[in-house]
């Protein structure tokens, strides 16, 4: 059976982290107060220890070692409330006497300077001590002194202390719990926009999404977007394809038929033809509104390879024109994805290398780079070119003369616009020797 299930929603993943957390820190911070509010304790009262120590090593020197004269065991319990034993070769003195048991062992020789007794059973002393042991000589005689606190009274003062900041730390807690929760509310306010967007948008009452979305979900809703566009342009030119295409057969039809319904007139060769010729523009206009169709446009989570699909281009150019040389100039890996559609980008190099192969001499050149941000493909041929005043002309939008006919003209055309629809430019130039060059620029920032 499982323990634990992962939470299906983000505001319930945060609250599952989040909250396990800051309770796991807010303990680990309780036990290292304690930790520290011990240390802390035990280095204040043995320093307090060592000036006492001091303290009465000072009276004694001044009495010149005569311990007899000191009136000190009122003055440390009422002033100090520590305890303290002197030993002189003559004499020793305990204050109070319930602790002589206690502190009497602690002054035989080889004790160390600062001394914890615990868990003591001594009747009328206390279970636990910090004392503090000093040795010094006056007037050639060796004294001891030792100044010792009961612990209890601390470690009680501390234990109150210590609860008081438990109940502070779960106050905190469910603080920190009403933070967590507000943070949360109100963090995934954006997203219940969104939500409402999405929900007006199915319903029809808009066509976009218009909400201030927060950084981490601009990229999301660009992407639909960009979506919506993509669609709402495959309708277009869905619907585009369909007039285009009505409107283009519909003469060549209407006279074929009209021809075949003419009983009185008999089929010869001239006629033949003629309807052949018809029938070819049909089926030619067909394939170019049918490739237009397929064009997919800038798609979230599409990419192509562009050296794979130039070599194998390249290869069956090579095949269809084997007169002609075809190079490959780059410096990009076979590893290198472009976020272009892989169709798209076959018919952009598929286009552009095959009106290059056919007007070519004897050679043609590919070239594919990333240029600071943008995509660059040129293909240039050695063939005779174009005249300047027709150069402008060359792969127009909504130019029809050239497509029912090979070279340059239909390929462009396409070409264009699919560079079109990814927001980037078809370039043709003459080059300097014989030829022309086709340049097609796109943006990856645009993609």
């Amino acid at each position: 059976m499982t323990l634990f299930r992962k939470p299906t929603s983000i505001k319930g993943t945060l609250l599952a982290l989040l909250l396990p957390s800051g309770i796991l820190l807010m303990a680990i911070a309780w036990l290292v107060h304690g930790l520290l509010l011990e240390r802390m304790s035990r280095d204040f009262v043995e320093s307090r220890l060592k000036d006492e120590v001091a303290f009465l090593e000072h009276q004694i020197r001044e009495s010149d070692g005569k311990i007899r004269n000191l009136q000190t065991g009122d003055y440390f319990q009422e002033v100090f409330h520590h305890a303290f034993a002197i030993q002189s070769p003559t004499q020793t003195l305990v204050s109070p006497q319930s602790w002589a048991a206690l502190l009497g062992p602690l002054l035989e020789p080889g004790q160390p300077g600062t001394v914890r007794v615990r868990n003591s059973k001594i009747l009328n002393a206390p279970s636990d001590i910090l004392a503090f042991r000093k040795s010094f000589q006056v007037a050639g005689e060796r004294l001891v002194v030792i100044v010792a606190e009961d612990m209890a009274a601390l470690h009680d003062s501390q234990a109150e202390l210590h609860a008081w900041t438990a109940i502070v730390s779960l106050l905190l807690i469910m603080l920190l719990v009403g933070v967590i929760w507000v943070a949360i509310t109100l963090s995934m306010r954006p997203i219940g926009s969104l939500q409402a967007a999405l929900k007006q948008l199915q319903t029809g009452e808009v066509t976009r999404i218009n909400v201030r979305a927060p950084e981490e979900f601009r990229p999301l809703v660009q992407q639909l977007n960009q979506v919506l566009d993509s669609l709402d342009q495959r309708l277009e030119r869905s619907r585009d394809a369909l007039a285009n295409l009505s409107h283009s057969v519909k003469t060549p039809i209407a006279a074929v038929r009209q021809v075949l319904e003419d009983t009185s007139r008999t089929l010869d060769d001239d006629l033949r033809q003629e309807m052949g010729s018809r029938l070819g523009n049909l089926d030619k206009q067909l394939e170019a509104e049918m490739r237009r169709s397929r064009f997919a446009g800038p798609q979230a989570g599409k990419s192509s390879r562009p050296v794979d699909q130039a070599r194998d281009l390249l290869w069956m150019l090579g095949r269809l024109y084997p007169e002609k040389s075809f190079e490959l100039s780059t410096e990009l890996t076979e590893e290198t994805h472009w976020p272009i559609e892989q169709h798209d980008l076959n018919e952009i190099l598929g286009n552009l290398l095959d009106n290059a192969g056919k007007w070519s001499a004897h050679c043609v050149e590919l070239s594919l780079r990333d240029d600071q941000g943008r995509m660059v493909i040129a293909v240039s041929d050695d063939g005779p070119g174009v005249a300047e005043e027709s150069l402008s002309k060359l792969g127009k939008r909504g130019l029809r003369l050239d497509e029912q006919i090979s070279g340059h003209g239909l390929g462009l055309a396409i070409v264009n616009d699919i560079v079109g629809r990814y927001g980037g430019n078809l370039i043709i130039e003459r080059n300097k020797g014989h030829g022309l060059s086709a340049i097609v620029e796109l943006s990856a920032q645009l993609l």
